[in-house]
C-alpha cells in the first residue's frame, strides 16, 4: 500500500513538472465555480467581462462563460488586478472553442484577457520571458500573447 502511494506521488509530481505545476497543484481536485460566483467575485474586485456573442451558454464558442472555471483561476485574476492596478477585461473562460489539454479553458484552468498598455507592460517586465511570447510569474502562472489578447494558465491564485 506505501508502495503504491508512494508511485502515485510520484508519477503526479513528475507529471506536474512536465507541465509546469507542481506535485501538490496536479495532486489537489480545484474547486470549480458556478458562472454567477465567478461573475461576482470578478465584479466585486473591479474585473469586467465581455462576450463577444453577447451570451454565457459554455457549448456556445461565441459566448464568454465562467461555468465550472476553477476558483484558483479566479482568485489569480483578482490577485493580478490587485498587484498592477491595471484594468483588466475577460473575454474568453470555459467555453468551448479553445484548444483541449489537461490545463485549459475547458477544465478551468485558463482565461482570455483584452490587451492593454497597462496589463501588457507589467506582464513582460515583472515576469519572467520564457520563450514564444510566453511570461512565467513567480507562482507559475503562464502568460501567453496570442496575437489580440492574453491567454493565461492559472496553476495557483499567486496570492
Amino acid at each position: 500500500m506505501r508502495v503504491t502511494r508512494a508511485l502515485s506521488t510520484l508519477t503526479l509530481a513528475l507529471a506536474a513538472l512536465v507541465l509546469g505545476a507542481t506535485a501538490a497543484q496536479a495532486e489537489a481536485a480545484p474547486v470549480k465555480l458556478t458562472h454567477a460566483d465567478a461573475v461576482a467575485r470578478l465584479a466585486t474586485a473591479g474585473v469586467t467581462w465581455w462576450s463577444s456573442g453577447g451570451c454565457t451558454d459554455r457549448a456556445n464558442p461565441s459566448c464568454t462563460s465562467f461555468e465550472q472555471v476553477n476558483l484558483a483561476s479566479i482568485q489569480g485574476v483578482i490577485t493580478l488586478k490587485q498587484a498592477t492596478g491595471c484594468a483588466i477585461n475577460v473575454t474568453g473562460g470555459t467555453e468551448v472553442g479553445h484548444a483541449e489539454s489537461e490545463f485549459s479553458h475547458w477544465n478551468g484552468y485558463k482565461l482570455d484577457f483584452s490587451l492593454s498598455t497597462c496589463l501588457n507592460n507589467h506582464i513582460t517586465t515583472a515576469f519572467t520571458p520564457i520563450g514564444g511570447d510566453k511570461w512565467q510569474a513567480a507562482s507559475g502562472n503562464v502568460y501567453f500573447r496570442e496575437g489580440d489578447h492574453w491567454d493565461v494558465v492559472y496553476y495557483s491564485c499567486g496570492c
